[in-house]
């Protein structure tokens, strides 16, 4: 049980009957079926995760009942949104102005207001609703660099998957401080489509600015670093809108749930050495809703605690530490209590993600530093140092841990093959480790979430001594001869350049 602290027990409408916590007796066919949103007697979206099944593939049935799959496209009617062309031409103007003075003027949507914090950039083509709600991109104004946002619009915002997260989101609201796009398309369509993403911005008085060269501004920003920057509406003063930086404000500490909440699984139960359903306890950073939904499709219970929260006093077979936002020096009570843990004899397996890689460093002796202009897309490719194979990965960070600094008895785990920049550390011979990287994010799109199944194998008690092969090349390139295909048009094998 949680000490001192409330418990919500997070269940399907309707769970199996006379099953009691810790009873580690699997489920018939016919009882787990029932669980399954998707079958008779469900009233749930399905996880995209937890079971297995593409919710782009399935739609809410109008009359309320169970997920039905989609008719042939020639039968189904997109849903659309779109603007008056009476409002598009009435927009009102808006101001990108960075610290150096740089200014971009574009036209703004969503809410109409003035925000100030740190500009970054993300790379990804596709994701917005889940980039805006994930908790790490707190307190910064996100430019989008692919050049059409928009034109899928914004899913169903009440709808929650069985286990009650937001089935299409990453967190209950939107995160980011501002939107930064080249062109916002005001003609939105989708089968899934309830709310253009103007409309959602302003819901969560979240303002947007368009018509920017985003082209020039990553560039920008690539050359001279991650700065802070202001979004302000025609009209109003500059001065109007304080400059903010984030990373001098403790961001976990507004991200994080305020008390302890338990989530547990409805997959056949996975068991831990004690005989009993495999407990995790996870400390919220910032926790996207898809870290849990993987845990869920693991069959353990997952104990979510607050940033600060001693769990000192707290029985579970395994640690895990979560992303967010901002500099993890910040976080220095979590810092301490992981350093207890590291320190104790019987510490139970380690795991994190993100912010998590550099909470455990932080704990291990390690320093951080903040990158130039950080790494934020869904391409970037990463070397397990115990075997040399290259992942591709997701990644939202601004933060790493410097190599350097790694102690005694600890091992680089991945390295970013593109900047060098360290994607994970892993102790020699006790079970701690942690990524830099989002392997739940699918940017492989599974090829990295080998490692909950590994984290799981080491709280049930399987390890090994962890051997490194790779090693970083001494001298770096100073000339590179790219070999291309030659012209290309449309329709030709443009993969091989």
């Amino acid at each position: 049980g949680v000490v001192g602290a409330t418990v919500q027990l997070l269940m399907a409408t309707r769970p199996p009957p006379s099953r009691g916590k810790g009873d580690a007796t699997p489920l018939s066919p016919s009882s787990r079926n029932s669980l399954l949103p998707g079958t008779p007697g469900s009233n749930h979206l399905s996880s995209p995760v937890l079971h297995g099944n593409k919710l782009g593939c399935k739609r809410p049935s109008f009359d309320g009942g169970s997920p039905q799959m989609l008719p042939p496209r020639k039968v189904l009617a997109a849903k659309r949104a779109k603007t008056d062309i009476t409002s598009e031409l009435e927009q009102q103007r808006a101001t990108l102005i960075l610290a150096d003075g740089t200014r971009w003027e574009g036209v703004a949507f969503g809410a109409k207001v003035g925000v100030a914090g740190e500009v970054v950039f993300n790379t990804a083509m596709v994701g917005y609703p889940e980039s805006l709600t994930d908790p790490s991109y707190r307190g910064q104004l996100l430019c989008l660099t692919y050049p059409m946002i928009g034109n899928y619009g914004v899913p169903d915002l009440d709808s929650r998957d069985d286990i009650g997260l937001p089935t299409f989101f990453e967190s209950e609201k939107i995160h980011a401080t501002a939107l930064i796009v080249a062109e916002y398309s005001h003609d939105a369509c989708h089968w899934n489509l309830t709310h253009t993403l103007s409309d959602w911005l302003k819901q969560h008085n979240v303002p947007g600015i368009y018509g920017i060269d985003t082209r020039a501004l990553t560039k920008h920003i690539r050359e001279q670093g991650a700065m802070l920057g202001k979004i302000v509406p025609a009209g109003a003063a500059e001065s109007s809108v304080p400059q903010v930086n984030p990373n001098d404000l403790n961001l976990v500490a507004e991200v994080s749930l305020k008390e302890p909440r338990l989530f547990v699984s409805h997959a056949p139960p996975r068991q831990g050495k004690d005989g009993k359903r495999m407990r995790i306890l996870a400390i919220d950073c910032g926790i996207k809703a898809n870290i849990i939904r993987y845990f869920m499709s693991k069959g353990v219970e997952l104990l979510l605690v607050p940033w600060d929260y001693d769990f000192s006093g707290e029985a579970f077979d395994g640690l895990f530490i979560s992303n967010g936002p901002g500099d993890p020096t910040q976080c220095q009570k979590t810092i301490g209590h992981l350093r207890a843990l590291l320190e104790r004899a019987d510490a139970p397996p380690v795991f994190g993600i993100c912010l998590g890689n550099q909470l455990l460093a932080l704990a291990a002796g390690c320093t951080t530093f903040k990158m130039k202009y950080g790494n934020r897309g869904a391409n970037q490719p990463c070397i397990d140092t115990r075997t040399g194979r290259c992942y591709i990965t997701a990644q939202n960070h601004g933060f790493a841990v410097d190599p350097a600094s790694i102690p005694q008895g600890w091992e680089q785990f991945f390295v970013n093959a593109n900047d060098a920049t360290n994607e994970g550390i892993i102790h020699k011979t006790r079970p701690f480790f942690s990524v830099q990287f989002h392997p739940e994010a699918c940017a492989g799109p599974t090829d990295t979430d080998f490692l909950f199944e590994m984290f799981l194998r080491r709280v049930h008690g399987e390890h090994a001594e962890v051997t490194v092969s790779y090693r970083q090349p001494t001298i770096p390139a100073r000339k590179v001869l790219l070999l291309g295909s030659g012209g290309l048009s449309i329709g030709q094998a443009g993969e091989f350049d």
